[in-house]
């Protein structure tokens, strides 16, 4: 039932239609984690109970690095045990996920020297292999954010941010989103209609595949309102190609950058306050308010703690929904 917006807990959480109660449960919390650099390519480990992200570009000369946080405590609130880097420099890395085998999948932007690449990191080794690197022998603009389906294949997204952004030279393909088979070795453009395609998932049974256009968001620090800040819909017929497009939703303050669902089917997105949630027909449920949000995941060992990346900090928050597990 829609309603009147209103506040949970100070201004921490919106509700705009009680649904939005079914998610949040009896008397939420959002907490602080830890106190740290933390900014794209959130993901859970469950084996090894830790978080690995990577850190806020560097000034000037930009450097990003791959950290991982060891969680304490199998309840919620967890507690933050020990922060290490696992690798950097990290060629610029960003969106990051788990194959099936449970190794690290990187998007590596890359820089002037070194091409943008979809890599893979044994955890334990942390020795890094490509997965691919090229579409028809022409690099990548600056990979984005990447989702390994069941049948093991990589999609992933690539807008132009490292030639707008100054980090790198001229694109030499368009802003696509790819489908890459590790089985064939095959790599396919399956979207090229976005301006900046940013963060996708797959819904829960992955018929749908959600992706977000941060094309609103062009070099850093602006913001052009009328230019894509939303998120679209796309069937998924036969595991490989993309079917009737939709408007799923368009997400504002700011633009939709990390997105992730769970099990029922509801879509989480990130924006310029915080984190929006929608039901799986695009109704804006509520927002959980959290500044300087440019990513999030579920983890925990029932997968649902929403473990949320604010540049400075990282918060923890415990639902009454658990995410869709990606590995």
């Amino acid at each position: 039932m829609a309603h009147t917006p209103h506040q949970l807990d100070g201004a921490t959480f919106i509700v705009h239609r009680d649904d939005f109660h079914a998610v949040l449960g009896p008397g939420p919390q959002r907490l602080v984690l830890t106190q740290t650099t933390a900014h794209e390519g959130p993901v859970y480990v469950a084996s090894e109970h830790a978080l690995y992200f990577t850190t806020v570009p560097e000034p000037g000369f930009k450097n990003v690095a791959i950290r991982r946080l060891q969680l304490q405590g199998e309840e919620f609130p967890f507690e933050a045990q020990a922060l290490d880097t696992v690798r950097c420099p990290s060629n610029m890395a960003n969106g990051m996920t788990l194959d099936r085998d449970g190794h690290l999948v990187i998007c590596e932007q890359g820089t002037r020297e070194t091409p943008g690449r979809i890599s893979r990191m044994d955890l334990k080794a942390r020795a890094t292999e490509t997965v691919v690197d090229q579409w028809r022998g022409l690099h990548f603009n600056s990979p984005n954010d990447v989702v390994v389906k069941s049948d093991r294949t990589v999609w992933f997204t690539d807008p132009n941010y490292g030639e707008v952004q100054g980090f790198k030279g001229v694109s030499e393909v368009g802003a696509y989103v790819y489908r890459h088979d590790p089985a064939t070795g095959e790599t396919a453009v399956v979207v090229d209609g976005f301006n900046k395609p940013n963060g996708l998932a797959f819904s829960p049974d992955e018929a749908v595949l959600y992706v977000t256009d941060t094309g609103a968001n062009q070099a850093p620090g602006t913001y052009f309102a009328g230019l894509p800040h939303h998120v679209h819909a796309f069937d998924v017929r036969d595991g490989r190609r993309l079917h009737n497009e939709r408007l799923f939703a368009v997400v504002s303050p700011g633009a939709p950058d990390g997105i992730k669902l769970d099990l029922q089917g509801r879509v989480y997105t990130s924006s310029a306050t915080g984190v929006q949630v929608f039901t799986p027909e695009g109704d804006l449920l509520g927002e959980i308010v959290a500044p300087g949000v440019a990513n999030f995941t579920f983890g925990g060992p029932d997968n649902d703690v929403l473990l949320i990346l604010g540049d400075t900090q990282i918060w923890q928050i415990k639902l009454q929904v658990a995410g869709v597990r990606t590995s």
